[in-house]
């Protein structure tokens, strides 16, 4: 059988399942290839009722659509409606967060777990810190909801980058004024009819990628923080033997804690662990899934499970018996998986039912009373287990380091960027790279992720990561001090000095705008740009709108964003073009597009070393 992971559990599953008779995410790709090619290349138009279009990228058939747009416009309208689809994403999420913050004092699910930073982000909108918790929780998620709107004329936390990249997107016009303006705007443009300069449609996602990553994406980090607690350094375990034969387990899946949480608190309840132990288990236990799982495993050090592309494989276990999902990056065939065994899924929010699961939702007035019922669920299904469909891969957990927030960064630095710089300076750490996104069934699973991290840290260039690209390197063992061993000898003092890993689990999708903060800190303090440090961002393995979103905000901020999976431009020669080459004037970032790791770090590290130079370092 061919392998479709680097990973000894995922792949015994994976024969498990095939045995069994359970299509999987690779058969379905299977299925629909050959895939279409106009769609590949961004070539095809449904916008109106008079499509759908198509351009024939061989000159011989159509070169316009019937309203007349040609390739470079189709393509970039179709890019543009990807980066508005994932900024309203993390948005959207980082907006259910706000929501929950304003009600603080007047639920009991939740209240403020770090009032500093609670403090600290509420002077950056000027709002009076001397009051009760309460009073400054609500003011300042009212002043948040404002980044959301339209009436700014940027949103807050654009004031966070340096001086000199401000004045660049002032230039370029391209200053993010509020969240949902930029995406509806958007979505305004790419109706037919109205923007047909693909410049300027691609300046607009650079924007509206902003909105993103110094907006939704920002505020639903530090507004997480602030819940539940500022990340820091901790141990725990990955992969799927954190799964427990003899207890009852449930999975976290999906992106935002509010949820996950409470699921966490109930678990630990005295009367739900009894009735556990009555029905014949020995306790519960709880594993996370992509982002929903980075979240509690940053702050409670809640085992993982594993990544985007094991979601299906955990339930082939036998032995989960309810997976727990709110959304974003939910496959719908979970739930037909799960119908072959006896595990529930249960969908808690009213933006993503899933047809054939349990809907139980969650708001901040009932999290504690549902999150109790979502467990004695898991309890009674306990009972339900299929003996001979019982198969946990004979693997051990592998030993991870999270919590890498800036804030815990700093802390190990001893309060201060100036360690960091002076290693930069001298060489100890030639750079820094932003390892960050999906897995793709198009790519074997975490080979991409896992060998980029290998090959940058070799020469001595720290590795930050996020999402499944963070899950991908704590299964390869690139998590823990040990690890320092496989980096260069200079990153290996460094990381021994202080007792960290040379790869550093930054948290969720969402919490790539930590990256952002931490390199417009560094610049602030070097007295320079963000293009000008050496750094880079690389998604070798993505597969989202988000991703696409992520990615135009980083190259807005000046970095190189290495891409292992082509993006669907290459039907337009211009948009190409302006992507991989005429932005670098722009902004001093680009997009690379490479899905060979060993290239890819041939390029992150030739871009580090030129970036050095210019330093004067």
């Amino acid at each position: 059988m061919e392998e479709h992971s680097v990973h000894v559990d995922a792949n015994a599953m994976i024969k498990k399942l095939k045995e069994e008779g359970i299509l999987l995410v690779w058969d379905r790709l299977k299925e629909q290839e050959p895939q279409c090619g106009y769609c590949s290349l961004g070539l095809s138009c449904r916008n109106c009722a008079m499509g759908p279009c198509r351009i024939d990228p061989f000159g011989e058939g159509p070169q316009k659509g019937v309203c007349g747009a040609d390739a470079d416009v189709i393509v970039a309208r179709n890019l543009a409606r990807a980066v508005a689809s994932g900024a309203a994403s993390h948005s959207d999420h980082g907006r259910d967060l706000v929501e929950v913050l304003a009600r603080v004092g007047k639920v009991k699910a939740y209240s403020v777990k770090d009032a500093e930073k609670l403090k600290k982000v509420a002077q950056e909108y000027g709002i009076n810190t001397n009051k009760s918790v309460e009073e400054i929780a609500f003011e300042l998620a009212e002043a948040m909801l404002e980044d959301f709107g339209s009436k700014k004329e940027k949103i807050q936390f654009v004031n966070r980058a340096p001086k000199k990249r401000i004045e660049l997107w002032e230039k370029l016009g391209i200053i993010p004024r509020g969240i949902d303006r930029e995406v509806v705007e958007i979505m305004h443009r790419t109706h037919m009819g109205v923007d047909n300069d693909p410049v300027n449609i691609l300046l607009q996602c650079l924007r509206t990628a902003l909105a993103d990553g110094f907006g939704g994406s920002m505020i639903a980090t530090e507004v997480s923080d602030i819940l539940f607690g500022t990340p820091e350094p901790k141990m725990s375990e990955i992969n799927l033997a954190t799964l427990k034969e003899n207890e009852v387990n449930i999975v976290l899946h999906g992106h935002n804690p509010i949820v996950s949480d409470a699921i966490v608190e109930a678990a630990s309840d005295e009367e739900l662990l009894k009735l556990a132990k009555e029905y014949g288990a020995e306790g519960i236990n709880l594993a996370g899934l992509c982002c929903t799982g980075n979240e509690v495993l940053m702050r409670k050090g809640i085992p993982m499970a594993g990544n985007h592309l094991i979601q299906e494989l955990v339930i082939g276990t036998g032995v989960v018996d309810v997976i727990v999902v709110d959304y974003q990056c939910i496959m719908p065939a979970i739930v037909d998986v799960a119908k072959c065994y006896h595990t529930e899924v249960v969908t808690t929010s009213p933006k993503a039912k899933f047809k054939g699961a349990i809907h139980i939702e969650f708001t901040p007035e009932n999290a504690h009373e549902k999150a109790k019922e979502v467990v004695k669920l898991a309890i009674e299904r306990f009972r339900e287990r299929k003996a001979e469909l019982v198969k946990i891969p004979n693997v051990k957990p592998n030993k991870l380091m999270t919590g890498f927030s800036v804030e815990a960064i700093l802390k190990v630095l001893g309060g201060t960027l100036q360690p960091l710089i002076d290693a930069i300076k001298n060489g100890s750490i030639r750079g820094v790279v932003g390892s960050v996104g999906c897995n793709n069934p198009k790519v074997k699973q975490d080979y991409s992720h896992i060998t980029l991290a290998k090959r940058l840290i070799e020469n001595d260039v720290l590795v930050v990561d996020t999402g499944c690209a963070a899950v991908a390197d704590a299964k390869a063992g690139l998590k823990v001090p040990e690890a320092a061993e496989l980096a260069g000898e200079e990153l290996r003092k460094v990381c021994e000095s202080l007792g960290i890993p040379p790869v550093l689990h930054f948290g969720s999708c969402v919490d790539n705008s930590r990256i952002l903060v931490a390199l417009s800190a560094l610049a602030n303090e070097l007295g320079v740009d963000i293009s000008d440090l050496p750094a880079a961002g690389a998604a070798m393995e993505w597969y989202s709108e988000k991703a696409i979103a992520i990615g135009a905000y980083f190259v807005a901020s000046g970095l190189l964003v290495v891409l292992g999976v082509p993006p669907p431009i290459y039907g337009s020669k211009l948009v190409l073009d302006v992507l991989t080459s005429k932005v670098e004037e722009l902004t001093g970032g680009k997009f690379v597009v490479e899905p060979d790791p060993e290239k890819a770090a041939e390029i992150i590290i030739k871009h580090i070393e030129d970036k050095r130079r210019k330093l004067g370092i």
